[in-house]
């Protein structure tokens, strides 16, 4: 007789070991971690026993997930009430730099803006070159990864040679294309291609809404 054999025969006969509880306690299987012999009552505690472990290491992780993001949450939200309450460019230029780089803990913030209908001084006025219009114009969201951009490496100053990685993400207003907010640090896991981005995306999104309140 096969294994599958056997095991056809129980799935059909669901009584088999009520009917004959004695085999329980009589058949033996091996211990699962020192090789000794033990009855199938024991093996069955044994893995409800580790079953049980697994989902309290599954819990652990999720609750640690969730503290995780109702903190990023909470710097979201930290971030939505200084842009709100900025009255001008300067503002919310310094709400920018100041929670992604003191809150969110970004050691590299920069970005820039064109098509504007105001002209400023600042480095965020700066020309961009159209390898940079063109990238832009081509996300569909947040890049995150390794830098491949130059010019935009350039925008961290001295520092931008060690950036390892970076999370770039459009600014946008009705869908037009009008600027870049660049983020970059050393570490190259900090941002990676398969990482959560609706953050992010939140982020890009606030801080377009200010600057179009600002710039027209």
């Amino acid at each position: 007789m096969k294994a599958s054999d056997v095991i056809q025969f129980l799935q059909a006969n669901p009584d088999f070991f009520d009917d004959n509880s004695g085999l329980l306690t009589d058949l033996t299987v091996t211990h699962p971690h020192n090789g000794q012999a033990i009855s199938l009552i024991e093996r069955q505690m044994l893995a409800l026993r580790e079953r049980i472990a697994q989902l309290e290491n599954k819990f652990a992780e999720l609750l640690e997930f969730g503290e995780e993001n109702d903190a990023i949450g909470e710097k979201v939200h930290r971030l939505t009430l200084s842009l709100l309450e900025a009255e001008d460019f300067e503002s919310i230029r310094q709400a920018i730099y100041t929670h992604l780089q003191e809150d969110f803990t970004v050691p590299h913030v920069a970005f820039r803006v064109w098509n504007s209908v105001l002209s400023r001084s600042g480095p965020e006025f700066l020309p961009v070159g159209e390898e940079v219009r063109f990238f832009t114009g081509d996300l569909t969201g947040p890049f995150c990864g390794t830098p491949t951009i130059r010019e935009v490496i350039n925008w961290f100053g001295a520092a931008g040679r060690q950036v390892k990685s970076v999370a770039l993400v459009p600014l946008r207003r009705d869908e037009k294309t009008f600027g870049l907010l660049a983020m970059g640090s050393e570490d190259p896991e900090r941002f990676y291609p398969a990482m959560g981005t609706l953050y992010v995306t939140r982020i890009g999104e606030m801080v377009s809404a200010s600057l179009v309140r600002q710039l027209g």
